[in-house]
């Protein structure tokens, strides 16, 4: 017997647009900001980006609501900028990767602290940290050639109306474009893969009925409540 599955393509609206984005795969960057890399205990001089990923399925725009997910006690919000890829290739230049550009969204990598902690300690994966059910949210996709090239610009996110994250996307350790380039020695970019870009201080803990609320100017913004 032959079996045929069909399986479900994740993709994401586009802002004043009929289309929709395809989404293929998700890059993270870490400790992009320098504040965000002290809160972390880590160096933030310049090193190398370093990357991991989250399924595709774990992104997607909420309709007002995200899931608080199981197996975590301290559950952490990291807002960001995210960027999707209409083209892609293989140990891009700096100039080439930015041509590979589609649009920008405002993220919430979550993270699940407390099994990261727990994975650190253990020199093992981020992955049930990081990668599971609904941990990307993203609002709509803004198109560069409608919003612009965007490398600078506040990146806030409030919790309960309160004030948490505040950061500059000029304070990013690497660019967009550096990003890009250097995950293109590492892997082929394709298009449709999107990458999150980094958070700025002030990443803390997550509780069922509270309100987040992330904005990035020129990129958007995204509001929904923890359940």
């Amino acid at each position: 017997m032959k079996y045929i599955f069909e399986l479900p393509r994740v993709s994401l609206p586009v802002k004043d647009r009929e289309q929709q984005f395809p989404v293929n795969r998700v890059f993270c960057v870490g400790r992009n900001y320098a504040e965000h890399a002290k809160e972390m205990g880590a160096d933030p001089d310049r090193e190398a980006p370093f990357f991991f990923s989250k399924p595709a399925s774990a992104v997607f725009v909420p309709q007002g609501e995200v899931p608080y997910p199981p197996r975590t006690g301290d559950l952490h919000h990291e807002a960001e900028l995210v960027v999707a890829l209409h083209r892609g290739g293989h140990s891009l230049t700096v100039a080439a990767a930015r041509d590979c550009v589609f649009g920008y969204s405002v993220g919430i990598d979550f993270t699940r602290r407390d099994l990261q902690a727990e994975a650190k300690k253990q020199g093992r994966p981020w992955d049930t940290a990081k990668g599971f059910d609904a941990s990307g949210p993203m609002s709509e996709l803004v198109a560069v050639e409608d919003c612009g090239w965007l490398d600078r610009g506040a990146i806030t996110l409030s919790l309960n109306g309160e004030q948490k994250q505040q950061g500059d996307l000029s304070d990013m350790i690497w660019k967009v474009e550096e990003i890009i380039a250097e995950l293109s020695t590492y892997y082929t970019l394709q298009a449709g893969d999107i990458i999150f870009t980094g958070t700025p201080a002030g990443v803390g803990a997550v509780n069922r009925g509270d309100v987040v609320d992330a904005a990035i100017a020129g990129a958007g913004q995204l509001t929904f409540r923890m359940v």
